[in-house]
């Protein structure tokens, strides 16, 4: 005996430090996570990265733009020397060296602009990452609350059981005296039955609620979680609410979709005048060197100019036939190195370009079209934006103000449920009433619970969206 009781004490301990721990998340930390882990979040990050890319390509656009560039290769057969621009007939290899700069001066503001459009454009990209947390935090807020009323739910189906127990315990014992028939115990058999039928749809449903959550927040549906129910007092909710056209005056300063689309507008402007400036002249500033090499003049001669000039050993005649002697310098041939021939053939040049649109086959004068449509585009989206979130929140205050009203009505029908259960169930209990009867208030109590519930829960989402709309924080 002692060894079995070793023995079992070492498998419940052992089972216990194997048993998955459920990890708690609060609110905050939900939202948390599943902004960390969510796809869309993610690629709103991704493309304000890219308008990043963007505003930085178009500042440096400002900037000179320098080249540098060389060669290296062989000729062969006929071809011209590259250093003395010769004909020869012999292999050689060559090489060269160029570089050049450009320095836009002015060009009617088009860089200026493209870099305030581009700004714009980054701008805007983070609000649009702001709206899709905000829009991912709405998603977990609604299904964290659809996991705590599912959660009351699942007690008051427990309590619901229970107390059909306690009253089949009673039912027996009344039954085993021969105050009641025994069909009363059968009845109330069933009705336990149906009570724990209502239990595990409850479960059921609370199991699915903790799913919905889990895929949000992009955990695996295997992992463990617990969450934390705040201590909601909905008497405190249940104040006047606040008008929606003060909500919607202070939605418009909060929202990021608004600000967004805004700044969309001011961008397609920007673009529009970039567009025009192609219809201007531009001027710039051009700069530029250019040199080579060639083994085919691998030698050349230097002149010594202190030395005495030698005389030709032939005779030179005049135009008028008259005989001369000339007379050269003397010097030697020495090696003409790379760097001798890079140097001595080097050439430089500055220009200053001027370039006047004429015609160009109405590419500029479409793009300034295009570019007039993308604003006034760009404009319609806004007043989308706007309409969109007066209509939300319109509908969000009429729902708050029916939940409100629903969860005021459900209130007081449990109220009176409770006493005209309690009043049925002594009556019962005394024989006065028949099962039919209790059962029936069971039900109605039951089912007033449930649309209590639904309601409490129902006014908090709703209240709660009016408090994100006018800027608020969603906290519980």
């Amino acid at each position: 005996m002692k060894r079995l009781y070793i023995i079992a004490l070492l498998l419940v301990f052992s089972g216990g430090s194997f048993a998955q721990t459920a990890a708690v998340y609060d609110l905050a930390r939900c939202v948390e996570v599943a902004i960390e882990n969510n796809l869309s979040v993610k690629r709103s990050l991704l493309q304000k990265e890219g308008a990043s890319v963007d505003l930085r390509q178009s500042r440096a656009s400002q900037l000179p733009s320098v080249n540098l560039g060389g060669n290296y290769g062989y000729n062969w057969g006929r071809s011209i020397d590259p250093t003395t621009n010769q004909f020869i007939t012999q292999q050689i290899n060559f090489s060269g060296l160029n570089g050049n700069a450009n320095l836009v001066l002015f060009n009617w503001f088009r860089l200026a602009n493209n870099v305030k459009q581009n700004r714009l454009l980054y701008e805007s990209s983070t609000y649009d990452v702001e709206k899709a947390k905000n829009d991912l935090s709405l998603n977990i807020v609604t299904f964290y609350l659809n996991v705590i009323f599912n959660q009351e739910l699942l007690e008051t189906a427990e309590y619901q059981l229970e107390s059909s127990k306690e009253q089949l315990d009673r039912t027996k014992k009344l039954v085993a005296a021969g105050a009641l028939p025994i069909t009363s115990e059968l009845e109330l058999t069933s009705q336990v039955a149906s009570n724990e039928v209502s239990l595990i749809n409850a479960q059921n449903t609370l199991d699915l609620a903790f799913l919905s959550l889990k895929q949000a927040m992009m955990l695996p549906a295997s992992e463990k979680i617990d969450i934390v129910v705040p201590d909601i007092d909905v008497i405190d909710e249940l104040v006047a609410l606040v008008n929606p056209n003060d909500i919607y005056a202070a939605a418009l300063t909060t929202m990021p979709e608004i600000k967004s689309a805004q700044l969309q507008v001011q961008s397609a402007s920007l673009a529009l005048e970039v567009a025009k400036a192609d219809f201007t002249p531009t001027l710039s500033l051009n700069a530029g060197f250019n040199t080579n090499y060639s083994n085919a003049f691998g030698q050349q001669f230097v002149v010594n100019p202190t030395a005495d000039p030698i005389p030709f050993d032939t005779d030179l005649e005049t135009q008028s036939g008259e005989s001369v002697f000339g007379f050269r310098q003397p010097g030697t041939f020495n090696d003409y190195t790379v760097g001798e021939q890079f140097s001595d053939n080097l050439s430089r040049s500055v220009s200053l370009n001027l370039s006047i649109p004429v015609f160009n086959g109405l590419r500029v004068n479409s793009n300034v079209q295009r570019s007039k449509i993308a604003m006034q585009q760009a404009e319609i989206t806004v007043a989308e934006q706007k309409n969109q979130l007066r209509q939300i929140i319109e509908s969000a205050y009429n729902d708050a103000q029916a939940a409100a009203k629903t969860f005021d009505a459900s209130n007081r029908q449990v109220e009176a449920l409770e006493e005209t259960f309690r009043s049925i169930e002594n009556q019962y209990n005394l024989g006065a009433v028949n099962f039919t009867d209790y059962q029936v208030a069971s039900n109605n109590l039951f089912g007033a619970k449930s649309d209590l519930v639904r309601a409490k829960f129902d006014f908090i989402f709703r209240k709660k969206i009016l408090d994100f709309y006018m800027g608020n924080p969603i906290t519980l």
